[in-house]
């Protein structure tokens, strides 16, 4: 029914609304289809095809029904409502007309003229492109909002209130709406107008002072672990605000934030400073508090070892083939290893720079210590766990051909995951 509404309304609102399809663009205006594409039987090698199950009661996803409007760009929100597509929610993204979500130009690399970070994002959605600045685009955003679920939208706060499709704008047309707000530090305070990407906000909240070689520089992780984790929690927020107003009929507003995400992300190190004021520091690959974790060369790479408790350390002294390390008083606790760290240290990286990383992953196997090698993406994509647990889903897209996203693992709680990616409406 929504999806036939949508389809009267681009026939009829001029320049508020263009099909994402190429066919249906006019002019020079680039249609907003770059991450359309169809399911296809899968190649092999550990990878998932998208082909949808077979219709019955058993493959109803936890979402089915759930109509989620999304206004939101990058990546915390488009990851956010990514998940909820993966179970079942009918996702409308919506896109500015001509550029659409800043990230389908972040590149390279390319999928034929799609952006790879932009398509990593983006499935089970489907595209409209609406002009917000105009009036007939506002009236749409609240047709939409009153036959949707949930709003979930990133704009610097007061920005949508100004166009009138603030939460207390939207509550009157549709109280039963489950509107979520994402921002870079929150809804009020001296900073909310600031813009928040990522990086700024793994700065500002201190994750960059704790990332890096000890005596280095400050580092940015590999991935926006910032704005993932906002995603999950949004994520996880949104399921907790369909679940209350089950129970109680009524619709709310859920603040979700990178500052106050990754703040509460920082567990342990923050507990470290709040309650014995001990400032934190960078430890590159090891730990704070537990000796031996971290990373050891070996002759041809790097092997990591955890020992959580004493039973585990003897065991690692034992296959290192150094059991009187094991039975030296300086090592005997874990506070006694962590006091005695560099010396401790010193003796199992010398060890370990005597064979290659394989001999010592065949030395480790099977005694109960975590362990594990750093991979490069070839071998994170060639792991037989990886492969086992059907990490890739393969598809088809319409321009950029042949594509491979990561996916969660498909048993997960026998949720099954609806893997088609980017429709358009």
């Amino acid at each position: 029914m929504l999806r036939a509404g949508l389809g009267r309304r681009s026939r009829c609102c001029g320049g508020l609304w263009r099909s994402p399809c190429p066919a249906a663009a006019s002019g020079s205006a680039r249609a907003l289809s770059a991450a359309s594409a169809s399911p296809s039987p899968g190649s092999g090698g550990g990878a998932r095809s998208g082909d949808a199950p077979p219709a019955g009661a058993s493959n109803v996803k936890p979402l089915d029904g759930v109509k989620i409007l999304d206004l939101t760009r990058i990546l915390a929100g488009p990851f956010a409502t990514m998940n909820l597509g993966d179970l079942g929610a009918e996702v409308i993204k919506v896109e500015r007309p001509g550029a659409g979500d800043d990230t389908r130009a972040w590149g390279p690399p390319f999928a034929g003229t799609e952006s790879v970070y932009f398509l990593s994002v983006n499935r089970n959605k489907k595209s409209i492109a609406i002009n917000m600045k105009d009036s007939k685009g506002v009236k749409l955003i609240k047709e939409l909002a009153a036959a949707s679920d949930v709003f979930v939208e990133n704009f610097v706060p007061g920005k949508l209130a100004e166009m009138g499709l603030g939460y207390e704008d939207i509550k009157k047309i549709a109280p039963h709406i489950v509107y979520c707000s994402i921002t870079g530090y929150g809804q009020t305070g001296p900073v909310v107008q600031r813009g928040g990407y990522d990086s700024i906000a793994a700065a500002v909240s201190g994750l960059m002072h704790i990332t890096g070689h000890e005596d280095g520089e400050p580092v940015r992780a590999g991935v926006a672990m910032t704005d993932l984790a906002t995603g999950l929690y949004t994520y996880g927020a949104i399921m907790a605000g369909l679940l209350q107003r089950y129970k109680t009929g009524k619709g709310l507003h859920i603040d979700c934030n990178l500052l106050s995400t990754q703040v509460a992300c920082l567990t342990h190190v923050a507990a470290n400073y709040l309650n014995c004021k001990i400032e934190a520091k960078r430890w590159g690959t090891a730990h704070g508090s537990i000796v031996p974790y971290q990373a050891f060369k070996t002759k041809d790479g790097y092997i990591v070892v955890g020992a959580g408790n004493d039973h585990q350390f003897v065991t690692v002294c034992k296959i290192l083939n150094l059991p009187e390390v094991s039975k030296d008083s300086r090592y005997k606790t874990n506070t006694l290893r962590v006091q005695n760290r560099k010396e401790l240290i010193d003796i199992l990286s010398t060890r370990f720079s005597e064979k290659a990383t394989t001999e010592w992953l065949q030395l480790f196997e099977g005694h109960g210590v975590p362990y594990g090698p750093i991979n490069n993406m070839q071998q994170v994509f060639s792991d037989p766990q990886v492969l086992h647990n059907g990490l890739v889903m393969e598809m088809n897209h319409p321009t950029a051909g042949r594509i491979a996203v990561p996916v969660p693992p498909s048993d997960t709680a026998s949720v099954v995951i609806n893997f088609s990616c980017l429709e358009h409406v």
